[in-house]
């Protein structure tokens, strides 16, 4: 190729990911414009409470989201003086924006039985900014209540915005720890000054582009965008960009130690390195595209969005990288510059194992312990994993009350608090029956009845029973809090107790949706994980030309996952006190660890069957553990600070999830990828390889020198 051509290739191909980097880089602060953080819209729609949600829209003309304010006093007021608080629902109906005499009204003042408290409901308009309406009522309430008052804003709209003001840092501080974490990983791998830049650029570039199409999918509606999805997008594009990053520059100035031009090490490198690469991107695009089939309309919309980062994770690391590789040449690894014959000739020791020549100090040492005792040391590891996995357990994801998803003090959390210490519990957020008409008072009765339930009345107006199409609905005020378990238990034999009086009635409210997220999250991991296992098992399948090869790795993965999960549970009960977890937890753990876990092992049994058909398969896999070994600890390193990162956002779920997957890539890396996976591949030798050629080239090998034919298999 001529040397203007060798030139202008590599710049055009920067210059085409800057432009996209200069068109995704400004719909960062867009995204929150397409995304929502209502859990009831990422239930399907044939779940229960999407049906009664739809009927109660129906019977109040109205899509509003209740705020709830709650107003305390030091000491009991006077009935007479409640009169003295009804302008002040008129003060917070201009807050949030209501007209006079509309369909949607706030309702109160309503005192508490000790008339210590009154409560207003606040219906917020969908249109409407929920986070800027709710506090619009929160500085009036400031504003208008005496010393001996506190206000609070609280209700499902309370909740969602201060859920919404929580993910404010996903654009900038998680960014920003994110990237710092990945530089000084960076920089104390390579100990170089330009190449972590370059390494940078490659991500953030990756993530500019994936940003700009997410960005432009959930505008057309094709996708359905959330805080956590947009906080999972940016970490894992990161992440992974730079994992596949760290794998192409080990392999390219390994090469630059042999050859003198980078193109041809450049050619090696990529000839090495793109097949791991593309297939650790495929077996984790599939992965995630597995959640397409959740029945959450959370999860399938987080597939689609984080496969569409991995695609430009892959195209960076094998595009822009090589491209800025080849422009700057050795100098990207300066001050330790890379040239053949200049590093040290390491001699090897008296009676070193087969595949050890060259290796020295900690890779030498795993190296000989998986030579001298791979039975041992394998079966140590599972027992290991088996011991951290009996912490499942304890785990305790059946989901988490709304008051405890933001691990920060909040307003709607205190008001949560306030309404408990005066007012029935489930107040302002009332289950919904919706039943048949001609079975009205039937229904009406089973629901005052059933434990749990405080009061239940028709829905009203002007003093009369409202009916349409022939149904009608109730109100049915709990006992307890909403999003409690003691509520879901009570909308759960509520539905069952319905059944004699109405089979078609409906029960639906904050605590019916938060009962069937939970039940479907639950169902999703039952049904996604097969299809997960599935589909990475016949990518492996394909990579390494084996069936056994590819079926421990996924053994060792899902164990490893269990592993990762019991800790977690052990540490999220007994150290951090978290109430429980989100039902989607588990799933989401399993997705990210068992795609990404897998990535090392490919990187490992990639180059342990390079080495292989040069070496023989027991020398090959110590010098594939070798080679791989610095590279791929690395990579685990800045993978699980990357994950790590997502304990800034102070949002139960993140923190939960950002725990799981950093404990269980480092666990991965340490102990699954290190000792496991070579120890056992060592000790069941060649046949690791079965039904493949390269096993059969080997036991026929064995066969004819045990013969002392003195020859060799073609």
């Amino acid at each position: 190729m001529a040397r203007w051509l060798r030139m202008l290739l590599p710049a055009l191909v920067v210059a085409a990911w800057l432009a996209a980097a200069g068109l995704g880089g400004p719909t960062f602060g867009k995204l929150s414009d397409v995304s929502t953080n209502d859990q009831a819209g990422f239930l399907p729609a044939s779940a229960e409470s999407t049906t009664a949600g739809e009927w109660q829209e129906r019977f109040r003309d109205s899509d509003a989201v209740p705020a709830i304010a709650v107003v305390e006093f030091d000491e009991p007021i006077q009935p007479q003086q409640l009169a003295d608080y009804a302008p002040l629902a008129e003060r917070l109906a201009d807050a949030a924006g209501l007209e006079r005499g509309g369909a949607n009204q706030v309702v109160g003042p309503i005192p508490s039985e000790d008339f210590q408290a009154v409560q207003f409901i606040v219906p917020v308009p969908e249109d409407l900014d929920a986070g800027e309406v709710v506090t619009d009522l929160r500085a009036v309430l400031a504003a208008e209540l005496p010393e001996s008052a506190t206000g609070y804003v609280t209700g499902p709209a309370g909740f969602i915005a201060d859920l919404v003001e929580a993910f404010g840092g996903i654009d900038g501080l998680l960014l920003g720890v994110a990237l710092g974490a990945v530089f000084v990983i960076l920089l104390l791998v390579y100990r170089a000054l330009l190449l972590p830049f370059l390494v940078l650029l490659t991500s953030v570039f990756a993530l500019c582009a994936a940003i700009l199409v997410v960005y432009w999918f959930a505008l057309q509606g094709w996708i359905q965008l959330s805080g956590q999805s947009q906080g999972i997008l940016s970490i894992l594009v990161i992440g992974a960009a730079t994992d596949y990053a760290l794998l192409l520059t080990a392999r390219y100035r390994e090469a630059l130690g042999e050859q003198e031009s980078k193109w041809a090490a450049m050619k090696t490198a990529y000839r090495g390195a793109v097949e791991p690469i593309a297939a650790s991107g495929a077996t984790v695009i599939l992965a995630l595209l597995c959640l397409l089939f959740s029945d959450l309309n959370s999860n399938r919309s987080l597939g689609p969005i984080a496969a569409i980062g991995i695609v430009f994770a892959v195209l960076a690391a094998l595009t822009f990288l090589p491209a800025v590789l080849l422009l700057t040449g050795r100098s990207a690894f300066w001050p330790i510059v890379p040239r053949p014959g200049h590093h040290a000739h390491v001699a090897p020791p008296e009676n070193a194992v087969a595949g050890t020549e060259g290796m020295r100090g900690l890779w030498l040492r795993v190296a000989n312990l998986v030579a001298r005792m791979p039975r041992a040391t394998w079966m140590v590891s599972v027992l290991l994993l088996v011991a951290g996995a009996m912490g499942v357990l304890q785990l305790q994801a059946h989901g988490v009350p709304q008051s405890e998803l933001v691990l920060v003090k909040t307003d709607s959390a205190d008001g949560q608090d306030a309404l408990v210490r005066h007012f029935d519990a489930g107040a302002g957020s009332p289950a919904v029956v919706v039943a048949d008409s001609g079975k009205r008072d039937q229904v009406l009765e089973v629901v005052r009845s059933e434990d749990g339930v405080a009061s239940a009345e028709f829905f009203t107006r002007d003093d009369q029973v409202v009916e349409l199409d022939g149904r009608v609905m109730i109100n049915a005020t709990l006992q307890d809090v909403p999003d409690s378990d003691a509520a879901e238990a009570t909308v759960a034999d509520l539905r069952t107790a319905l059944d004699a009086a109405d089979p078609q009635a409906l029960v639906g409210g904050v605590t019916a949706v938060a009962l069937d997220t939970n039940v479907t999250a639950q169902a999703d991991l039952l049904k996604i994980t097969p299809m997960v296992l599935g589909v990475i098992l016949l990518i492996l399948i394909l990579l390494l030309r084996s069936i056994l090869a590819p079926v421990l790795l996924i053994l060792s993965v899902a164990l490893s996952y269990l592993t990762a999960l019991g800790v977690s549970a052990l540490v999220f009960n007994h150290v951090f006190g978290f109430p429980g977890a989100d039902a989607t937890v588990p799933l989401y753990g399993f997705v990210f660890l068992v795609a990404l876990g897998i990535d090392y092992n490919i990187f490992l049994m990639t180059r342990v069957r390079e080495e292989s058909l040069r070496l023989g398969t027991r020398p090959g896999i110590l010098r594939g553990l070798g080679s791989t070994g610095g590279v791929i600890t690395s990579a685990g390193v800045v993978l699980a600070a990357t994950f790590a990162a997502l304990g800034v956002i102070p949002i139960l779920f993140l923190g939960q999830l950002a725990f799981i997957v950093a404990f269980g890539v480092l666990l991965d890396t340490v102990l699954v990828r290190s000792l496991l996976i070579p120890a056992l591949s060592y000790d069941i030798g060649p046949n690791i390889w079965w039904p493949s050629k390269l096993a059969r080239k080997e036991s026929r090998e064995r066969e004819l020198v045990a013969a002392g034919s003195g020859h060799t298999a073609d």
